[in-house]
């Protein structure tokens, strides 16, 4: 099984680099090149600041009616000095084409997503919900205080956490795991999968501790050409105590989510992503 899933990112991330090349050429984008063997293509708002090119029009357009959305844009790229070229504005993590985070957004902030009946019974929210990006789940510690970790998307009582071309859920030293106050309640610690002293998957239990404490449901969102990362989702699942909770925990792929979604979008995320509805007959999984 490892074998199999090993490289299932880098592929991803080499597809993506292909993709985006000709769709910012074929589009007259305005974009850049990433440094290095495998030029990451990182797109810049159009000149009239109405447009850009790592976004949707009209989830953009609605991006820049909310203060609350628009400050997500302004995240400034942890690489971009050294791995991007000089421009006249500093990058922004969201200009990235392998940016999850402005992936979720292209979607949920698209007019009539979130208010679809369809999307809303495949997520478990309600069509009146509003998408909160980057907000604080709180989750309990034992020093009575609170995790200040961000949360990529919060629909109603639903947390969301998106993955795209990230290599895992993260680990973490058993200091950090083992400070929050509901962890043995809720997992079966000793079965948690580790990496030597670490645990893996960080983010998945973390969450999974929130919508324990918030009495809420949790959605990992991954691509279907990521197999290792559902992987990961159910060697965690396996480890959740309460058979309630592991109801209101799911991961669901892009893919699945793009087939409830209006048409002009769906050609987007095809276009610029290859996400597409799975066919039945198929499998997006790498071999």
């Amino acid at each position: 099984m490892a074998s199999r899933l090993a490289g299932c990112s880098s592929r991803l991330r080499q597809e993506l680099c292909a993709r985006n090349a000709a769709f910012a050429r074929e589009n007259h984008l305005s974009h850049v090149e990433s440094y290095g063997s495998t030029p990451v293509i990182v797109y810049a708002p159009e000149e009239d600041g109405k447009r850009h090119g790592n976004f949707f029009a009209a989830s953009y357009a609605a991006v820049l009616k909310r203060p609350e959305w628009a400050r997500r844009l302004n995240k400034i790229h942890s690489r971009g000095r050294k791995s991007l070229p000089a421009a006249d504005r500093k990058w922004r993590e969201l200009d990235s084409s392998m940016s999850s985070d402005a992936l979720l957004m292209n979607i949920f902030c698209c007019p009539g997503v979130c208010s679809s009946q369809s999307v809303a019974s495949l997520l478990g929210t309600d069509t009146t919900d509003v998408p909160e990006f980057g907000c604080k789940a709180r989750v309990p510690l034992l020093s009575s205080r609170t995790d200040q970790t961000e949360v990529d998307l919060t629909l109603g009582r639903l947390f969301v956490e998106a993955k795209l071309t990230e290599g895992d859920f993260q680990k973490k030293n058993p200091a950090v795991v083992e400070s929050y106050r509901d962890l043995n309640k809720v997992f079966d610690v000793e079965a948690l999968p580790r990496s030597g002293n670490q645990y893996i998957s960080y983010q998945l239990i973390r969450n999974v501790l929130a919508a324990h404490a918030s009495d809420a449901s949790f959605c990992v969102i991954a691509d279907a050409r990521r197999p290792d990362l559902i992987e990961a989702w159910h060697a965690i699942m396996r480890c959740v105590r309460y058979a309630e909770l592991r109801t209101r925990c799911k991961v669901l792929t892009w893919q699945e989510l793009s087939a409830v979604l209006p048409g002009k979008l769906q050609q987007f995320l095809a276009a610029k992503y290859g996400i597409v509805p799975p066919h039945p007959l198929s499998s997006f999984a790498y071999a």
